[in-house]
């Protein structure tokens, strides 16, 4: 699956790859032990950038960075895979942490804003919107960019891979939770077409996911 040359397949130690959208450059880079994905969004309109979670690799992601700074970043959830390189990040950038309430207590560097469900983000002039998604974590936020509705690009932390939600551990109540939220608020009003980006792993879109959600909830994980 690719779209002019992109593809979000992306291995620990290789390149990054970057998808130009409108307004909006992303790029993907994976980082860490787990392979943990980061995503560097950069308005193009003012060079205004945002880090959805600082894994893993300082290094690595102020490589990716550069020059420009970064404004904000973003912790999609509070496991400690996804906030490796959080300190040394802001401490290099001077960023503005955000983080959803429920998980930012858990979260070992300080949040200086809160990010609550249908509340948005902005970098530079592009606004990304948060979908609070109960069962992974109790605080995990998916980040939504729909300035084309027809196409959206949607940000999942591990809340949604290829092939299904993120992991419940075997709490049945936490996977009843995220699988409401995910055909609620995301597979309900969201499109086919709409880009899926996960904290792990290969990118892909609700239409090829859709089929799949009354196998996912028979299976239980």
């Amino acid at each position: 699956m690719s779209v002019r040359g992109y593809t979000g397949d992306v291995t620990v130690g290789g390149p990054a790859d970057v998808r130009e959208l409108p307004g909006l450059t992303v790029t993907k880079v994976a980082v860490g032990p787990f392979d943990n994905n980061c995503y560097l969004l950069r308005c193009t309109a003012t060079g205004e950038q945002l880090l959805i979670d600082a894994a893993n690799e300082p290094d690595t992601l102020l490589r990716v960075i550069g020059d420009e700074g970064l404004a904000t970043v973003v912790t999609t959830h509070r496991h400690a895979d996804h906030i490796q390189a959080l300190s040394d990040i802001v401490a290099a950038t001077g960023a503005t942490t955000v983080a959803h309430p429920d998980d930012a207590p858990a979260i070992p560097v300080p949040t200086a804003a809160l990010l609550r469900d249908g509340e948005a983000v902005r970098v530079g002039e592009v606004t990304l919107r948060a979908i609070h998604l109960v069962g992974h974590t109790p605080g995990s936020i998916a980040l939504l960019h729909d300035a084309d509705p027809a196409a959206p690009h949607l940000f999942t932390g591990d809340c949604l891979f290829p092939g299904g939600p993120g992991n419940t551990r075997n709490d049945a109540a936490a996977f009843t939770s995220l699988m409401d939220g995910l055909e609620t608020k995301v597979f309900g009003p969201l499109p086919d077409t709409t880009w899926i980006y996960p904290g792990h792993g290969k990118d892909s879109t609700l239409g090829r996911e859709r089929p799949h959600l009354a196998e996912w909830r028979t299976r239980g994980w």
